[in-house]
């Protein structure tokens, strides 16, 4: 077993915050607990996440990596050398202060940062990621983790670290073998035939998430939205945890109603122009940070600072 302390007494960043603010459904808290307290902010409880050094795309080439934040240190256990994956998957290196400097000042963004400060976008793999946010539709955020779990364990490759069991998450020809019966049976309703159908896009090499990175942002979001059960907004979540587009907003039920309550100036009728809108408004190059401090801020009571 690898072990290792990375220091964060010059990096802002809470741990909890970051994997469970809805937007990564990669991470397994060890205690039972995931998505289960109000206001995560601050806690030391370990997490853990099984790395696929491929891309998810075969089975056999996998880590396991647990963490825990304790003060101003991460801890770490891992089936391998990990603090670069952590630095890149946590978004480490993000300048957090360059990134709020760039916001423009308003009471709601200024209470969000305030509040939960240290919370990071996430950067995990495209195509679980992807098929987490086709999960996504109408569906609370703790119902889409239990989703994805079940998933692994039905599908995934069973990965033994230190005398426990992980599931990996399923590659795509795996779950494009599924029936849609068997999907079902998990929970995902109508959910099913487009995870089966966007799986079997990529197994079949008809299209990868991953190659939406070459493109200019709308040019990728669009490009995204060729998989079956993704519409704009799935293709933003994709974009912004997965693909490194912080400047993507995706327009759920959260943000269309802070639109309507705080911007209103910003609803534009359709997605692309309200989408255009509501970046310009929160500083365009960044404005995926303040979307998602905005998103668990008022998902945990945040309200009106007037």
């Amino acid at each position: 077993m690898n072990r290792g302390t990375l220091s964060l007494s010059s990096v802002a960043f809470d741990l909890q915050s970051t994997v469970e603010s809805g937007q990564s459904f990669r991470w397994t808290r060890l205690d039972g607990q995931m998505y289960e307290t109000s206001n995560a902010y601050g806690g030391d409880a370990w997490y853990a996440t099984v790395i696929d050094n491929d891309g998810g795309l075969s089975e056999g080439d996998h880590d396991i990596v647990r963490v825990r934040q304790v003060d101003d240190r991460l801890e770490w256990e891992a089936s391998f050398e990990a603090e670069a994956t952590l630095r890149r998957r946590l978004r480490l290196d993000d300048d957090l202060a360059e990134i709020r400097d760039a916001t423009p000042a308003d009471p709601l963004l200024e209470a969000a940062f305030d509040r939960y400060w240290g919370l990071r976008l996430v950067q995990d793999p495209p195509f679980a990621t992807l098929i987490a946010f086709i999960c996504s539709a109408q569906m609370r955020i703790g119902r889409i983790h239990e989703m994805q779990r079940a998933l692994e364990e039905r599908f995934g490759e069973v990965i033994t670290f230190d005398g426990e069991e992980y599931h990996a998450f399923p590659t795509p020809g795996r779950l494009a073998e599924a029936t849609e019966g068997d999907l079902r049976d998990l929970g995902l309703g109508y959910r099913a035939p487009y995870v089966q159908r966007t799986a079997e896009m990529v197994a079949e090499g008809t299209a990868h998430p991953q190659e939406a990175t070459d493109l200019a942002y709308e040019d990728a979001r669009e490009y995204l939205t060729r998989f079956v059960g993704v519409g704009e907004k799935v293709a933003d979540c994709v974009l912004l945890f997965s693909l490194g587009f912080v400047e993507a907003v995706p327009l759920d039920t959260w943000i269309r109603s802070t639109i309507e309550e705080y911007y209103p100036e910003c609803d534009r009728g359709s997605y692309a122009e309200t989408s255009r809108a509501i970046r310009e408004r929160f500083g365009g190059q960044y404005a995926g940070y303040a979307q998602t401090y905005v998103f668990h801020h008022l998902r945990n009571g945040g309200g009106s600072t007037e």
